[in-house]
């Protein structure tokens, strides 16, 4: 597998993209997949059929020589795809398949497709991907690795794929749009300028984002209406109604021109031109001075020639007075604005060379298309740029800004949005802090991806957080997060799992409402898929949730995570937990079974498993290591609720401490535990707790049977009471009170790197 698919996937789809023609698309999926992903490459497309009812003919299109002597012999040129053999199958079948005896499927295909003389790689090392369109087969690519390179895995096969399917759409698009001569642009008839047009407005609408519309725009322009092409938007876009103020300024987006023979004469001479280099001799960045000659032009909306001095003074604002650009004037040159719905966002330069023939006035209607078309687009691309970035933040803004940390754990947290087309979902993690140093883990999914799904998993994580303080059973918060979805609306749903872990009994309690299972990775490397009852989704109503109470050994690791992780369109659920079990033992075996892998490369080595079409869903990864508090470093007392209590609690805290050599902390111990025991005599009933933890720092707890929590105020001179809480507040690293289901509980902390 690559080192980094991701990153091959972004490159190598942007070289398809940018190929102009169906042999330079072919030839740039080639040099795109060897070496990186295969040894070598070849590829067959279509040989043309006047008649969709005859069979499909292939023709070998880019097949190096040496790839002649590694198979004993080089493909055959062509071939006849039988309508109802197994190749005809697979082709339609779209996807990509590697070859070996576990698929005896594509080795028919390739016998079909190449004949018999061919020496292909044995083993996993052959794939098989069918260059498939949208509304057609346009051919197949075969993509081979050496005997002594590993085999292809799932995670190349779905690289392969996903190129494949890109280099496909290349293909038909090349045919698609009319390939007009260069020397004869447009000048057919009406029915073929229509026939254009269609075309490249198909493909501009097609883009997403605004580059992608730019993209669109200069690849459908050029070579076939223009010889170049120039696109300037405003910076900043405008969004929506705003009405930007200040000058307008224009920057450079994007330009393209006509490469290879013939193209010597635009702007460089020959010897400098460059197949990879797009950009022409303009201006970056232009200021539309108000008043000025471009600002009329763009006023007047309507694309015109550059034939006369106020057209020719706004071309050379706009692409600069020193521009070479300046030369093409007359009806060689049209500048057309951008104007979307309200405003004009920039501005788009079409130049054909002095020596071919002009543009003509019912040109000028096709840039006036084009130009529309690509304003719309742009306008949507802002709008929809501006809402995704907001529900974005919006989500972020209501997960948690950074994780807490709590007593004998450590956690780590990864968030990933979907993909672009689907960033909003309702996808959130939490870890709780809950009275006697235990610690809630929080892992849900809302249904669906919209800027609802995110508002109510706002909503649900808050009450989630309401419940945990009420310190309630993981069964019953689940209970009451069902009856809260409920009252948002019946179509409000989620999934959602809540554990709870104490480190002093080195135990979890897990509730589970239709969420995917919890793993753990115990200290010596195994790995273990937690056996939760499944329970229903919350919202469904009117289902009881059962909690199960399972060992939490220290070392051991627990893996909370969405579904989004495990589940895409390429794989089944329980397919992916069997995957991700197998990565964490995978990654355990590299430290050893002495030493847990570290928290956050965990994290990262959990991610890696993830491919080009994993993305499909939010992913929310929530990783706990227990480190538990030993018993030794745990001291817990019961104390009768009278005047003999506080000096009782003195003595037992200075033992304590004594033990545990820390000596210099129990003066102020023992003053602040017993102001916190004395309050608590004061009011309670029933034997008080008194409890002591020793870790990183001394962590005091007192607890009692009456629910109202004391607050802090300063006493005046002539009161004999209420200033426990102020020595608390002034003496202690930390301090806080949480109410129980029995009463309340009062801890403080002393020592740590804040003492």
């Amino acid at each position: 597998m690559l080192p980094d698919p991701q990153r091959f996937l972004a490159v190598a789809g942007r070289r398809i993209a940018r190929a102009e023609g169906a042999a330079q698309v072919v030839r740039e999926l080639c040099r795109s997949v060897v070496p990186e992903l295969a040894d070598g490459a070849f590829v067959y497309l279509e040989d043309g059929r006047p008649d969709r009812s005859e069979p499909l003919r292939l023709r070998l299109d880019a097949a190096p020589a040496e790839l002649g002597g590694a198979m004993g012999g080089m493909p055959p040129d062509t071939a006849s795809v039988t309508p109802d053999g197994v190749l005809a199958r697979l082709l339609r079948c779209g996807r990509t398949r590697g070859a070996g005896p576990a698929d005896t499927d594509t080795d028919e295909a390739l016998r079909e497709l190449l004949g018999k003389a061919p020496r292909l790689p044995q083993g996993n090392r052959v794939l098989l991907a069918p260059l498939r369109a949208p509304d057609a087969v346009v051919g197949v690519a075969v993509f081979l690795r050496r005997p002594d390179r590993e085999d292809f895995v799932d995670d190349d096969i779905a690289l392969a794929d996903a190129l494949s399917a890109q280099a496909a759409l290349g293909v038909r698009e090349a045919t698609s749009i009319p390939q007009v001569r260069p020397a004869t642009a447009l000048k057919a008839p009406d029915e073929d300028r229509l026939r254009y047009v269609g075309a490249a407005t198909r493909r501009i609408a097609r883009g997403f984002d605004t580059d992608e519309i730019v993209l669109g725009l200069c690849r459908a322009a050029v070579p076939t209406y223009s010889d170049a092409a120039l696109v300037y938007l405003r910076d900043p876009l405008p969004v929506g109604d705003e009405r930007p103020t200040g000058p307008a300024v224009l920057r450079l987006r994007r330009t393209d021109r006509m490469k290879g023979p013939g193209a010597e004469g635009l702007v460089w001479p020959a010897e400098t031109m460059d197949d990879e280099q797009d950009d022409l001799d303009a201006s970056d960045w232009s200021e539309v001075v108000p008043g000025g000659a471009l600002a009329e032009v763009l006023r007047g909306v309507r694309p015109v020639f550059a034939d006369n001095p106020p057209t020719r003074a706004a071309l050379s604002e706009l692409v600069g007075e020193d521009s070479a650009l300046n030369g093409w004037a007359g009806t060689h040159a049209i500048l057309a604005p951008l104007r979307g719905r309200r405003l004009v966002t920039g501005a788009v330069v079409f130049l054909r060379r002095p020596e071919r023939p002009a543009f003509e006035p019912a040109d000028l209607l096709v840039a006036a298309q084009l130009a529309t078309h690509t304003a719309l687009g742009v306008d949507k691309a802002v709008l929809y740029s501006r809402e995704a970035f907001i529900a974005d933040r919006l989500q972020r803004a209501m997960l948690p800004h950074s994780l807490p940390r709590p007593t004998g754990v450590r956690l780590a947290v990864r968030y990933l949005p979907a993909a672009e087309t689907a960033r909003v979902g309702g996808d959130w993690y939490d870890a709780i802090p809950l009275p006697g140093s235990r610690v809630a883990l929080v892992v849900g999914d809302v249904m669906g991806h919209s800027m609802t799904s995110a508002a109510v998993m706002g909503q649900l994580r808050t009450t989630a957080l309401t419940l945990a303080g009420l310190d309630l059973p993981p069964q019953e918060v689940l209970h009451h997060l069902d009856e809260q979805a409920q009252r948002l609306g019946t179509d409000r749903m989620a999934t959602c799992l809540y554990v709870v872990y104490d480190p002093v009994s080195h135990r979890i309690t897990v509730a589970n409402a239709g969420h995917p299972p919890p793993i753990l990775l115990h200290p010596g490397g195994k790995t273990e898929v937690l056996a939760v009852p499944p329970g229903a989704p919350i919202g469904v109503g009117g289902i009881d949730f059962e909690a199960v109470e399972l060992e939490a050994p220290a070392g051991a690791t627990l893996l909370l995570y969405t579904d989004g992780l495990v589940e895409s369109r390429l794989r089944d659920v329980w397919t992916g937990i069997e995957q991700l079990r197998e990565k964490l033992a995978a990654t355990a075996q590299l430290t050893g079974p002495d030493r847990p892998p570290p928290l956050e490369a965990l994290c990262d080595e959990v991610l890696d498993m993830l491919g080009p079409g994993d993305r499909d869903d939010d992913i929310a990864l929530l990783a706990a290591r227990f480190d538990g508090i030993a018993p030794s470093d745990v001291a817990y007392w019961t104390l009768d609720p009278d005047d003999t209590a506080p000096g009782r609690a003195r003595r037992l805290t200075r033992q304590a401490l004594a033990a545990w050599d820390l000596d210099d902390l129990t003066d102020t111990a023992e003053l602040l535990v017993s102001e916190i025991v004395t309050n608590a005599v004061r009011h309670a009933s029933r034997p008080i707790g008194l409890r002591l933890l020793h870790t990183d720092v001394l962590r005091c707890e007192v607890g009692d049977d009456v629910p109202q929590l004391p607050r802090l105020r300063r006493a005046s001179p002539d009161e004999e009471h209420g200033r426990g809480l102020y020595l608390v507040n002034r003496l202690a690293r930390r301090w806080g009170t949480t109410r129980l289901g029995t009463g309340k509980n009062v801890w403080f902390e002393l020592g740590g790197p804040a003492s």
